[in-house]
């Protein structure tokens, strides 16, 4: 019994310190070769909606236009297209 909590003590924080620096490397190699943003992006995702659990309804807005895309596990069908709305139609 001594035996297992002496095992227990030095197993437990050694398993600590791996989960830890594990976590710490992730972040330093998020930082390093993670996508920057360093500008505006092309695409924005301007609104999404649940249809079903395998199905949703997005638009994305790209070079001034807005675009309907079905997302399913079969694809990103193209459903409509739009010029892109203003911030005063939007309201």
């Amino acid at each position: 019994m001594l035996w297992y909590i002496l095992k227990l003590l030095v197993v437990l924080p050694l398993i600590g310190a791996l989960i830890w620096g594990s976590l710490k490397l992730l972040q330093k190699m998020q930082a390093r070769y993670g996508t920057a943003a360093t500008g505006p992006k092309a695409v924005r995702i301007v609104e999404t909606t649940l249809l079903s659990p395998t199905l949703k309804l997005a638009v994305l807005e790209f070079h001034g236009r807005e675009i309907l895309v079905a997302v399913s596990r079969g694809g990103l069908p193209r459903l409509a297209e739009a010029p892109a709305r203003t911030s005063e139609e939007v309201q």
